[in-house]
């Protein structure tokens, strides 16, 4: 099962007797995007997922801005939403240049929780509004309503992806291959607009999630994916691991890394928890250093 699904098949899904669990995690850094938005208009049926509260915890010292959240909360959230132990989820977000960032860090999480069924739509909302169906040509349907779901009985069990700590994302940039998914002027320390020091953590490399989509916001291919991540160095050998800002964008990195069938571990503090203490060493410019 790929970790993605195209709007025709989610729109198929949908109308069939057992439809997935579908939740809406529309997110921008700095932006009250959320729930305004999603009382608007959302795919039918789609629960509100907040990734404030909901896919994170509250920062601390020592932590990142989005540190995982305590497991029993983000089981009672996805219960709430009605996900189910052995039931289909899909995950969407807005789409667009932030495409994926929300919904991958939902899917990395219900993953690294063992759920075994989670998709991601590609291309998101963005994806489902422009489609047009090809026999009508109508658009799909949007709703406003706030769905009721049926309580779910997902009950985590941490551990089914990997993460890394400062001190593995440290040993891994030696040993292996550390990627930095934020923007290239981010890793390079031109500009920091949310943490405290611009730069990037000695020995990453750099490696921007708008690389992983196309124009219209959709993931590349497969072969395309593997291509990109092979010439940054992800052998067959390679021990991968990514990090960002705060472990959002990070997990659209490892989902598009999943399509490229590499696997990968997600340092969930990330750049955030990295530069909070002040202590760690810091590399800039376009080197890994």
């Amino acid at each position: 099962m790929t970790a993605i699904i195209s709007v025709p098949e989610l729109a198929s899904d949908l109308a069939s007797g057992t439809p997935p669990v579908l939740l809406d995690v529309r997110y921008r850094p700095g932006e009250q995007l959320g729930f305004p938005a999603y009382r608007k208009g959302h795919i039918p049926g789609a629960v509100y997922i907040d990734l404030e509260t909901e896919l994170a915890g509250p920062a601390g010292p020592g932590t990142g801005r989005h540190p995982l959240p305590p497991v029993e909360a983000f089981g009672a959230a996805m219960r709430r939403a009605g996900v189910r132990q052995d039931g289909p989820v899909v995950v969407l977000d807005q789409g667009g240049v932030t495409g994926g960032w929300a919904a991958a860090r939902c899917w990395w999480m219900l993953r690294w929780a063992g759920h075994p069924d989670v998709r991601v739509l590609d291309g998101g909302l963005a994806a489902w509004t422009a489609y047009r169906e090809p026999e009508a040509g109508g658009a799909l349907p949007l709703a406003t309503e706030v769905p009721e779901p049926v309580e779910g009985d997902f009950v985590p069990r941490p551990g089914g992806l990997r993460t890394l700590d400062a001190d593995g994302a440290a040993v891994l940039a030696r040993r292996g291959l550390l990627l930095d998914a934020r923007a290239a002027e981010r890793y390079r320390g031109e500009v920091e607009p949310l943490d405290p020091v611009a730069g990037h953590i000695p020995g990453a490399v750099s490696a921007p999630t708008t690389d992983n989509l196309t124009d219209a916001g959709t993931f590349r291919s497969g072969q395309a994916l593997a291509e990109r991540f092979e010439a940054l160095g992800a052998g067959p050998e390679t021990e991968v691991g990514v990090y960002c800002g705060s472990g959002v964008s990070a997990a659209q990195e490892i989902l598009a890394l999943e399509l490229a069938g590499i696997d990968a571990a997600l340092y969930v503090g990330s750049w955030s928890e990295w530069t909070v203490e002040g202590s760690r060493p810091v590399a800039t410019g376009p080197e890994p250093g």
